[in-house]
């Protein structure tokens, strides 16, 4: 239930009035010193992670890169309202704005942009030199539907994801609960119960990290 979830929600569509219809936005639930990001997983990676308050354990594997959404509805897309194989438990990841933010001022993206400033020798170098990459990738409504509007996701390896899966988390929910009382309002036409955690575009005060997520502004 709504009321059980350790989050604020809003009703889905007077969320939706209000975001932005296009470009690359940051979505996400936040506060003045920490952020909102999920992921989903197994439920024998999830159970150990929510008992011990991080990741790890026999099937957690940080030999591969972990993807971190901070868009809920893009990781109900891509978990399949926590029904797809191997992402049945869903999972939000409370961090630190200055970590998160961190990470977008390493981050480069996952391919080499057509319109981009550098070349393509220049983009490769940068990204073996990095432990963070990102993706814009089209948001989707509810029902799966594809958007004009962007969504971020952020791939972290190496030592960024073993800081990202022990020390630099502040909290753990499972957001599964909510997330199977909210699927069938998913499905209806309108969408008129569906309820989401209360979500604003992120805000990006440096300029530098803006630049280079390529972050549509205003």
């Amino acid at each position: 239930m709504p009321g059980a979830l350790p989050l604020p929600t809003q009703l889905y569509l007077e969320q939706a009035a209000r975001w932005p219809r296009a470009g690359r936005h940051i979505l996400a639930h936040w506060d003045e010193s920490s952020v909102i990001v999920y992921q989903a997983y197994r439920p024998a990676i999830a159970h150990w992670a929510l008992a011990h308050g991080q990741f790890g354990g026999p099937q957690f594997s940080f030999s591969r890169m972990s993807w971190i959404k901070p868009n809920f509805l893009w990781m109900m897309y891509r978990s399949a309202w926590a029904t797809a194989e191997g992402q049945e438990m869903v999972l939000a990841i409370r961090l630190s704005r200055s970590f998160f933010e961190q990470l977008l001022r390493g981050a480069v993206a996952s391919s080499h942009a057509r319109d981009s400033a550098e070349t393509r020798d220049e983009w490769q170098a940068r990204v073996r030199a990095s432990e963070v990459r990102l993706q814009w990738d089209p948001d989707h409504g509810p029902s799966g539907g594809s958007l004009e509007r962007r969504a971020l996701q952020v791939g972290l390896r190496g030592a960024t994801l073993r800081a990202y899966a022990s020390s630099e988390i502040i909290e753990l929910i499972d957001m599964t609960p909510f997330v199977a009382a909210e699927r069938e309002h998913a499905k209806r036409e309108g969408w008129k119960e569906l309820r989401t955690p209360l979500e604003e575009v992120y805000p990006i005060a440096d300029t530098a990290v803006a630049a280079n997520i390529r972050l549509d502004v205003g």
